[in-house]
């Protein structure tokens, strides 16, 4: 692999692994850059047969980090996995941004973060209410379940709209002044 494909897949992996790392900061409930490095990933990385492993290794990496410092007391012991429908949906986000995003524009960016958070939204809700005990697997029990995560959805707009305009926003920055690093050019 030459240095310089190497740098542009450093800087690429750089940029995913800081946003998956920043869960670890203090921030509001579903302010996350779940849909931001998935959309990044697929946006990018849209003609590469492995361009979900990178966000998806960030994102379990975080998770232990999450689960195992922020989160110890509410576990017996160390947890070694995430649910199950937030990879689904990282994975799904990574799927639309590898077809909406063939050119990357700001409309595109813009309906990309929409279209990130609602996947987030359905199949995440969809996993609590199938792996938790606090709905009846029913209508009734889908439509409390989903009704129940609506006030945090604002938060999951809000995040992806930060993560995607960081992470695009400095891509674009970057390359700009370094043409050698462009992976697929951002139009703004």
């Amino acid at each position: 692999m030459s240095k310089l494909i190497s740098n542009k897949w450093w800087l690429f992996a750089g940029f995913v692994f800081v946003a998956a790392l920043s869960r670890l900061l203090p921030h509001p409930y579903n302010f996350t850059p779940i849909g931001g490095m998935a959309l990044f990933a697929g946006g990018l990385l849209s003609g590469k047969r492995l361009f979900w492993i990178i966000p998806l290794i960030a994102y379990y990496i975080s998770d232990l980090l999450v689960n195992n410092i922020l989160y110890a007391s509410y576990f017996d012991s160390f947890v070694w996995g995430g649910h199950f429908f937030v990879y689904l949906s990282l994975f799904s986000i990574i799927i639309l941004g590898k077809f909406l995003l063939k050119k990357i524009t700001v409309g595109r960016l813009i309906l990309g973060s929409l279209g990130a958070s609602t996947l987030f939204f359905l199949l995440s809700n969809l996993g609590v209410w199938i792996t938790s005990p606090l709905y009846p697997i029913n209508l009734e029990g889908l439509i409390s379940c989903y009704s129940a995560a609506i006030p945090f959805f604002q938060n999951t707009i809000a995040g992806d709209a930060f993560y995607v305009t960081l992470l695009f926003g400095s891509y674009a920055w970057i390359t700009k002044s370094n043409p050698s690093l462009v992976l697929k050019e951002v139009q703004v």
